[in-house]
């Protein structure tokens, strides 16, 4: 089988035309869920699907899937699908997520011109919000296929302005009937840009993932006492920021720690700080914060996680304050099958394409469907490592090749005798 690298680059060209910003350099989208841009890259979508033959269905919260059963293939069988998302964040690149979603319809494509005769149908996805930029957190159309979340209950989640994901999908006429099982699936594929570095450094075009990371979220308050920040004494202060400022920095020495002793993957980041009364001329009175804790070693994750709370009881003994910690999200790493893994690197072995093992540092739809059936996630090389910015880059060779070695794989998991 031969991919089309001219066909797929014109596919993610045309998708890149919907909720295109102006932009001086890169090239950049914006496709929030239940927009006018969402809308019409899901039509362009469907056209596509529809022009390669596929049977396109819409289910109840809008999560895309085009299936084709060829002659070959027992209409019965448990399908393999594989597929990504085509909403986006705002002002991001055009590869994550329409690179997945028009890979596998490439992969589809190679398929037919190639005579492939699979023993199962073959099922092209495009999951809703994955992006989590209007509605709930991310991975929700995955959340509901997978049936981590009922339909109603999506539907029902409203975005800042108070619209519900239902209306949203209803006023782009995407709003459609039952529930994408994920559980009926044979196989699961995903590709995806890397969006770091390891597979450029390496020379390596396609990267097979072993392990999605665990994420945890840890909400942090340090409560301290407001005053003014003239007429208070240094040395009568209760200072929440400065107390919040040691926790931070800890979570920075613990993350280390574990890098060096424990894993080389453990990562944690304080990415979000409120501060109250947030006025110059007062000492700060109360501290939010989120921490960001991943690995693909739950343990290591829960080293940092202790490690935190272990600082918030030092700053209450040593500056005064009053901290409390939740921990509302918590995410065990999600290993891949080691079947379709192999699969992954035989299909690169006969293409002549060389693969490596790696590891996901970012959540993506499959952590979800790897709960149900058997799931495989495929990297392509990130330019610099750069994500979630219109200067996002993974070049039409390396995005060619990916492409061709999970349509070998796929070929392999669907059951076609490739030895022909």
């Amino acid at each position: 089988m031969n991919v089309d690298r001219d066909r797929l680059r014109a596919d993610i060209e045309a998708n890149a035309e919907h909720g295109e910003i102006a932009i001086e350099a890169g090239r950049g989208r914006t496709v929030l869920t239940g927009t006018k841009a969402n809308r019409s890259a899901r039509e362009t979508l469907v056209e596509r699907m529809e022009d390669a033959d596929l049977d396109v269905t819409v289910d109840a919260v809008g999560n895309i899937a085009g299936t084709w059963t060829p002659d070959s293939a027992d209409p019965d069988a448990a399908p393999v699908a594989a597929g990504s998302h085509v909403d986006s964040v705002p002002e991001g690149g055009i590869f994550d997520g329409p690179l997945g979603v028009y890979a596998a319809l490439e992969a589809v494509r190679a398929m037919q011109e190639a005579d492939v005769e699979p023993a199962r149908p073959v099922v092209v996805v495009s999951f809703t919000e994955e992006e989590g930029q209007r509605f709930a957190d991310g991975l929700l159309g995955s959340s509901v296929a997978v049936g981590e979340r009922t339909v109603e209950e999506a539907l029902a989640i409203q975005d800042d302005d108070g619209i519900t994901l239902g209306e949203a999908l209803d006023e782009i006429g995407f709003r459609g009937e039952g529930r994408l099982d994920a559980s009926a699936w044979d196989a699961w594929y995903e590709l995806h840009v890397e969006q770091d570095t390891r597979l450029e450094r390496e020379g390596v075009p396609v990267g097979v993932v072993t392990t999605i990371t665990g994420i945890t979220h840890c909400e942090v308050e340090v409560l301290g006492e407001a005053n003014h920040a003239g007429a208070t004494p240094m040395d009568e202060r209760t200072d929440a920021l400065a107390a919040a400022s040691e926790v931070v920095l800890d979570v920075e020495a613990a993350a280390n720690d574990v890098v060096d002793q424990e894993s080389e993957t453990a990562v944690g980041t304080v990415g979000s700080l409120d501060v109250s009364p947030n006025a110059t001329n007062v000492v700060p009175g109360k501290i939010e914060m989120g921490v960001d804790i991943r690995d693909i070693d739950y343990q290591s994750m829960q080293t940092i996680v202790e490690a935190t709370q272990a600082s918030l009881s030092v700053v209450e003994q040593s500056r005064g304050v009053e901290t409390s910690f939740e921990r509302p999200f918590d995410l065990e790493p999600t290993p891949m099958s080691e079947e379709l893994r192999a699969g992954a690197h035989c299909a690169g072995e006969e293409a002549g394409i060389e693969t490596m093992d790696i590891h996901s540092g970012a959540a993506h739809d499959t952590m979800h469907v790897a709960d149900v059936t058997d799931a495989s996630l495929l990297f392509a090389p990130s330019v610099d490592g750069i994500s979630h910015n219109p200067l996002e880059w993974t070049e039409w060779e390396d995005c060619a090749k990916a492409t061709r070695v999970m349509a070998g794989a796929m070929a392999g998991a669907a059951g076609a005798d490739l030895s022909l």
